[in-house]
């Protein structure tokens, strides 16, 4: 699933390209999870923001049309969309002749047409905590929203309440950065601390990298990611840990499978 290097990234690119245009045209796909594409025909964008890992583009209506990546999303804007391609969910025509389309192989992907800042029907939305990489996301405040839950520390970081933009795979690069072992349920302030550090820099590097594509993920302009070729502890159980040499285990806990170094990140 992209994460928040991976939705930036797109942001970034988007951005410059959507301010100001008029949508002409839309369609969807007939589920209801894309059919809000629809709703923004005849408007014009204005600014492209991002929330943890929601893409928030602002109308002259007063509205945001809101869209989430699921698994496999991806927008691109092209001249011409292909006739043939069967993963189109929605796409937008643009002034200027050219098209936003939205590809979403998996479906787990969705658009919302709100006015701006009413999320109410967008619970994962309206829930979440501070984006990763907003000055809202502190030390102090993600230590206080950890040690009021008793689940998992990455089945925390995954809910987006703590903090929003998170998921396995920096998740994982993380705690393995700040020595926690990914079975503990509750950890010190001082622990909290170094994660919180922990996520901010791998996240950053990510996105300096242009995002993570091991599988699905491209960016607005239809490249990869290049944050894979610098991965320290995900997908690399079995390997060598790069800071103590001891080799890297896996295991599941609460449905997920999460890499660690025994030795750097001891239970």
């Amino acid at each position: 699933m992209p994460e928040l290097p991976e939705v930036e990234t797109i942001r970034r690119q988007l951005a410059p390209r959507l301010h100001g245009r008029r949508v002409n045209d839309a369609h969807s796909h007939e589920s209801v999870k894309f059919t809000p594409a629809k709703e923004a025909i005849g408007t014009t964008f204005q600014t492209l923001s991002r929330k943890g890992k929601y893409l928030i583009a602002s109308l002259n209506d007063g509205r945001e049309l809101i869209v989430h990546l699921g698994m496999t999303g991806s927008l691109t804007i092209v001249a011409q969309p292909p006739d043939d391609d069967l993963y189109i969910r929605a796409w937008w025509q643009l002034d200027g002749d050219e098209t936003l389309i939205y590809r979403d192989v998996r479906r787990f992907g969705r658009i919302r047409c709100v006015p701006a800042g009413q999320y109410n029907t967008i619970p994962t939305l309206a829930a979440q905590g501070p984006d990763a990489l907003s000055p809202d996301f502190t030390a102090e405040g993600f230590y206080q929203a950890l040690r009021n839950s008793r689940r998992r520390i990455p089945t925390q970081l995954l809910s987006q309440k703590p903090v929003a933009g998170v998921g396995n795979i920096y998740g994982t690069e993380a705690l393995w950065m700040a020595g926690i072992h990914p079975a503990k349920r509750q950890i010190s302030r001082a622990a909290a601390a170094r994660l919180h550090a922990a996520l901010v820099e791998v996240l950053e590097i990510g996105l300096a990298n242009g995002g993570t594509t091991l599988r699905d993920y491209r960016n607005a302009d239809g490249g990869e990611g290049s944050h894979q070729h610098a991965l320290a502890c995900y997908g690399r159980s079995g390997q060598s840990c790069l800071r103590c040499a001891t080799t890297l285990q896996h295991r599941v806990y609460d449905a997920r499978t999460l890499t660690f170094c025994p030795h750097c990140q001891p239970r």
